[in-house]
């Protein structure tokens, strides 16, 4: 540690600097002006050979003038209050100084009262560059004994194992979306995770981390195993082994049984193969209640090797069903599209381009432009996006195919607990199909990026939303790869609609409700527009009318 006694006092290390607690009072710390040799004595008038309560000190200033007797006395010590708690001593030459405790330094005018040990008999003469010195020193002695008393873990302490689970930390620390960590102090907690968790193995360090986020209280964010984040971004990049069913915790306490829900069954998958929709209720995974479970370690069941098995307990309304399925490779296709005609009576029949959007995944903007273009080239006259049963996937896909529909507005609010972080927003150059008319088509298994992206079109009155509330999923994760190939999901923002509707375990309100009996393919949806004799009909006016 280096202290310096210069005109400034500072002390300076790799751990702090002292320099700003004196920038205010530098300039009161000498108050005289040199002119030849002056010099300050300090006398300890008192008795040196045992420890007294009261000290007076008396300074003196020798400069020739009559009004310079005492006009060190005011600020020759410092006048910011500061409290010590320790003892220590310094001694240079002839001269030693030990103080028991200081319970504040304050403004001197004539006389200190301090507890002072006063360990030599002599009157000691201290030039004014020493008694700089002393005072420096004792602070920063002080202050180090302070910063001490907090443990800290150097670098080369540290175990592979310990390193891992600070890097853990730390992503947290920088992306958690709620600063004040479930009301914790973050940093001891790391404190004292070091300190107590047993980190001797990969799979210690790996329950730490766990525990570590169990104190978030937050579902969304956990850890990823290395086997768990290759195969989260498998899923993201367009297939997954499983069953095909996306999952969230029920929103409303509607007398529903506990266990969770299918917010929706890729099309074509073993789960919508064997009859199982959105709404309906898991009740057990190979015969393992889901009552408590969380939705990662349930997705974790459902998945497995292809041609395996796995039993499932549904209940649907009010029938129970138990299913096995066998696990395949499911294809995540995002988009599938068709040309509807409406009915009429001239030559020129309305024409209705139907896009299907069941995933947000690496694929999706790029396949919604692919299937406009095409419609397009079939002279459609307007556009209908199913987003029915879409759980989600990459926010920023949800993005770009906002950006498809829009010539210029507001995407999204990203927000945290002090308010707006962040502005999405289009000025149009990305638009494709910002003039036709658009329906979009949502319901209780629309969550996260599709929510977002539905949203956004409502409240440009880009779009007419029709059909039931959104699942109300107003929380954005971002995934982190760690050093050992594991990873963290994170809950990194929440996020409000261009409205600064806060749509989290709400939803997004569409515009109409669709009629009871209306299906979710793509062939029957045309059938509902064509028919005028079918219970799901609606006429053009109806589909398109705010």
């Amino acid at each position: 540690m280096e202290v310096l006694a210069t005109s400034a006092i500072a002390a300076s290390s790799s751990h702090f600097s002292l320099s700003p607690l004196f920038n205010n009072h530098a300039s009161q710390v000498i108050p005289w002006k040199f002119s030849g040799t002056k010099i300050v004595k300090i006398e300890l008038q008192c008795s040196l050979r045992c420890i007294r309560t009261n000290c007076s000190v008396k300074s003196r200033i020798s400069t020739g003038g009559d009004n310079d007797e005492g006009a060190f006395k005011q600020n020759f010590l410092l006048q910011p209050l500061w409290s010590l708690s320790k003892s220590f001593s310094f001694k240079f030459g002839l001269y030693s100084l030990s103080c028991r405790w200081i319970p504040k330094w304050k403004k001197y005018y004539s006389s200190v009262h301090e507890k002072i040990n006063c360990l030599e008999e002599n009157t000691p003469q201290l030039y004014i560059p020493f008694v700089r010195v002393v005072v420096g020193v004792m602070l920063v002695m002080s202050l180090s004994v302070a910063i001490s008393k907090s443990p800290s873990y150097s670098a080369g302490a540290l175990t592979e194992e310990n390193l891992l689970f600070l890097e853990a930390w730390r992503t947290i620390d920088r992306a958690y979306v709620d600063k004040s960590f479930n009301g914790q102090s973050w940093f001891r907690y790391r404190e004292n995770a070091l300190r107590s968790e047993p980190m001797n193995t990969r799979e210690e360090t790996y329950m730490a981390i766990k525990k570590m986020l169990a104190t978030l209280n937050d579902p969304f964010t956990r850890f990823l195993e290395p086997e768990k984040f290759k195969s989260l971004q498998s899923g993201s990049q367009g297939s997954v082994t499983g069953v095909g069913l996306s999952i969230g915790y029920p929103t409303k306490f509607d007398g529903s049984p506990p266990g969770l829900v299918v917010i929706s069954a890729v099309p074509g998958g073993p789960a919508n193969k064997a009859g199982i929709s959105s709404g309906d209720i898991i009740l057990q995974i190979d015969d393992t209640s889901t009552e408590t479970m969380g939705i990662y370690d349930a997705a974790d069941r459902l998945q497995g090797p292809e041609g395996s098995l796995v039993k499932l307990t549904i209940q649907s309304r009010s029938e129970i069903k138990h299913l096995d399925l066998t696990r395949e490779r499911v294809s995540l296709n995002p988009v599938k599209s068709r040309l509807c005609k409406l009915p009429s009576s001239g030559k020129d029949a309305p024409l209705i381009g139907y896009i299907k959007l069941s995933s947000f995944n690496q694929n999706a903007s790029g396949a919604v432009k692919e299937a406009i273009d095409t419609l397009r080239k079939d002279g459609v006259n307007a556009f209908v996006l199913d987003l029915r049963d879409n759980s989600g996937g990459l926010f920023p896909e949800g993005i770009e195919i906002a950006k498809i529909w829009l010539d210029k507005g507001v995407i999204v609010y990203i927000c945290d607990n002090r308010g707006v972080r962040d502005i999405y927003d289009t000025d149009g150059s990305n638009a494709i199909a910002a003039s036709e008319p658009l329906v979009v088509l949502v319901n209780k298994g629309t969550a996260s990026a599709s929510e977002i992206l539905a949203g956004a079109l409502k409240d440009n009155k880009r779009a007419v939303l029709l059909g039931e509330p959104t699942f109300g999923k107003g929380k954005i994760q971002s995934v982190f790869k760690l050093s050992d190939g594991s990873g963290l999901a994170v809950t990194v923002a929440r996020y409000e609609t261009p409205a600064h509707t806060d749509i989290d375990k709400v939803g997004v309100i569409p515009d109409h409700p669709l009629p009871s009996l209306f299906p979710n393919d793509e062939d029957g949806f045309c059938g509902c527009l064509q028919d005028s004799a079918s219970a799901c009909y609606l006429n053009q006016v109806q589909l398109f009318s705010r």
